[in-house]
């Protein structure tokens, strides 16, 4: 006689749920390692006062910027450039500007811009096509308020005769104008 063939058993609740075990355990694993990560975005804060310091030297206007910025909150963005050079992209700027980007301490983004040439197409760009949407009263000046068509960024705009001050961010026109109320005139 040759070799007899044992009849298989049928698999039980328990083989099952070993065999499950067997694939999620390493998955788990696996997702918990990608998954895991920083609380806040790694994102550095940049020294803006020589910065300021600078435009306030060389811009044809007024260069405003908080005197000092509330407890939390950093600067994450700053740049000063003259007509005719590199902006933050790389092209030849046909404006002066002077750029400040910081980081609240809830984390939301606000970037205040100052132009003093081609202000209606900066005004568009910077506030993605914003729409009107009322006016701030901040420190006595009436600020136009923005606000895209998502409903997503807003706005705050100040023209005057030498230079265009807008105060963006994706929040609420309150914190903006909260912003906007530290603005002072740099030395």
């Amino acid at each position: 006689m040759g070799p007899v063939a044992r009849a298989r058993r049928s698999p039980t609740n328990r083989d099952m749920i070993l065999s499950l075990l067997v694939i999620l355990i390493p998955v788990a694993i696996i997702a918990f390692l990608l998954t895991r990560g920083q609380d806040e975005p790694n994102v550095p804060t940049v020294d803006w006062k020589p910065v300021a310091a600078q435009a306030a030297k060389e811009a044809p206007y007024e260069v405003l910027a908080p005197a000092e910025l509330p407890a939390g909150w950093r600067a994450t963005q700053v740049s000063w450039t003259k007509i005719g050079e590199p902006d933050p992209t790389g092209n030849e700027s046909p404006r002066n500007r002077w750029r400040l980007g910081v980081l609240t301490d809830q984390q939301v983004y606000i970037e205040l811009d100052q132009v003093d040439k081609q202000a209606q197409d900066f005004v568009d760009d910077i506030t993605r096509n914003g729409q009107p949407d009322g006016t701030s009263t901040v420190a006595g000046q009436s600020w136009q308020r923005l606000v895209t068509d998502d409903d997503r960024t807003r706005s705050l705009v100040l023209a005057t005769p030498k230079v265009t001050t807008v105060v963006s961010g994706d929040t609420s026109y309150r914190l903006l104008e909260d912003y906007a109320g530290l603005l002072r005139a740099q030395p």
